[in-house]
């Protein structure tokens, strides 16, 4: 089944969206437009984290091209980005 018409993902898409306010969360980048929904750890290789919140993150289409091919590299980085977000100010 292709994923981007599976529900449980669309609504994924639609959390991830949500909590980062439907903007690129790269830093000093406030684009609304054109968001990726990006999985943190690979869809492909980490079946148990594919709709987990803490696995994804908003990005403009300029910085998910970016890291394309390259994504193990900023892992560490988006889930701190992630987990600010829960942190308690």
């Amino acid at each position: 089944m292709n994923r981007f018409y599976d529900k449980q993902y669309k609504e994924w898409i639609k959390k991830i969206f949500s909590r980062d306010k439907y903007k690129c969360q790269w830093p000093n980048c406030d684009s609304k437009k054109k968001l990726n929904a990006h999985h943190i750890k690979k869809w492909a290789d980490n079946h148990g984290l594919r709709f987990h919140l803490s696995n994804g993150i908003t990005l403009c289409k300029f910085h998910h091209d970016l890291i394309h091919h390259n994504e193990e590299s900023y892992e560490m980085f988006f889930f701190k980005i992630v987990s600010s977000k829960n942190d308690p100010k």
